[in-house]
């Protein structure tokens, strides 16, 4: 057990889910869900009916991105230690960066999307 300004961290291995691992991962799939949507919805046309495309797709993909986003501040928030004690707070950072992308790209779908109604 190593110790760090006075508190007591237990090591985490490699390829144990600790709370703020399984947060972070869950931001992740989140914001990469979003960058799917978003992507799809910024691409492929709004006439294709039975995918995800147009108003709802944009609306999906800056949804979540939003929600990853949220997540990956929260992890990053309520981690007390540093990147590599295996709290997710490493994991939360790449969570903010890819929920931040999936925002974007929803919000260039969504902008599209108003433009050619």
């Amino acid at each position: 057990m190593n110790t760090a300004q006075g508190l007591i961290i237990a090591a985490v291995g490699f390829a144990d889910l600790s709370p703020g691992r399984v947060g972070a991962l869950a931001a992740a799939l989140l914001g990469l869900v979003g960058i799917v949507v978003g992507a799809l919805a910024l691409v492929r046309p709004a006439s294709r009916v039975g995918t995800a495309t147009g108003t709802l797709g944009a609306y999906t993909g800056t949804f979540a991105g939003v929600l990853g986003l949220a997540l990956g501040g929260l992890v990053v928030v309520t981690s007390d230690a540093g990147i590599g004690t295996g709290n997710g707070r490493g994991g939360a950072y790449v969570a903010l960066v890819i929920g931040l992308a999936a925002t974007v790209l929803g919000g260039l779908a969504l902008a599209r999307s108003r433009r050619t109604d």
